[in-house]
C-alpha cells in the first residue's frame, strides 16, 4: 500500500512537473503556402489583415494565457514537417493554418499525428463553402479541432481553445 500511495505521489510530482513545463514551453503557430500574401491576394476571400497583423493579435492574445509564441511561416511543404517535428519537444501546443497543404499533404498529417500536444487546425476562409476540392483536409485527422471561417479571428479563437484544452489537463 505505501508503495502505492508512494508511485501515485512521484505520478502527481511528474504531471506538475509538465503542466509547468507547458506553461513555460510557446505555443507555436505555422502558416503555410501563400499566407505571407495575407492582405494582397484575394482580400474578399481571405481579408485584408497581412500575417504580421495576425501575428501581433496572437501575441497578445497568448500573453493573456502566459504563453509565448513561435510564429512562422512557409511556402514549403518540407519546412512545415520539420516545425511540426520541433513542436513535439518545445511547445505547449499547436495553431496549424496549413493553407492549400490542408487538401494535399500526408507528410503534414503524419508529422501532425507523431504530435503530443494539441493541434487547433486554423483556416480564414470557410472550405466546406467553396470549391469542391478544398472540403478535406487531412490535418483534420489529426486535429483536437477546427476553426474556419471566422477571418483572422479564428487565430485567436484557437489560442482561447488551447488554453482552455490545456488548463483541463491540469490536476
Amino acid at each position: 500500500m505505501a508503495s502505492i500511495r508512494r508511485s501515485k505521489r512521484e505520478s502527481d510530482r511528474l504531471i506538475v512537473a509538465q503542466n509547468q513545463q507547458d506553461s513555460a514551453r510557446p505555443i507555436y503557430v505555422l502558416n503555410g503556402p501563400n499566407l505571407n500574401l495575407l492582405g494582397e491576394r484575394e482580400p474578399e476571400i481571405y481579408g485584408r489583415e497581412s500575417l504580421a497583423d495576425i501575428e501581433e493579435a496572437v501575441r497578445a492574445k497568448a500573453r493573456e494565457h502566459g504563453w509565448s509564441v513561435v510564429f512562422r511561416q512557409s511556402n514549403r511543404e518540407g519546412e512545415l514537417v520539420d516545425w511540426i517535428q520541433e513542436a513535439r519537444a518545445a511547445a505547449a501546443a499547436v495553431i496549424l493554418n496549413a493553407g492549400g497543404y490542408s487538401h494535399t499533404s500526408i507528410a503534414l498529417l503524419d508529422a501532425a499525428r507523431a504530435l503530443s500536444v494539441p493541434l487547433i487546425e486554423v483556416h480564414l476562409s470557410n472550405p466546406f463553402a467553396r470549391e469542391p476540392y478544398r472540403r478535406h483536409s487531412f490535418i483534420s485527422e489529426a486535429a483536437k479541432g477546427l476553426i474556419c471561417g471566422f477571418g483572422a479571428s479564428g487565430y485567436l479563437l484557437a489560442v482561447d481553445a488551447l488554453a482552455a484544452i490545456v488548463k483541463a489537463k491540469k490536476p
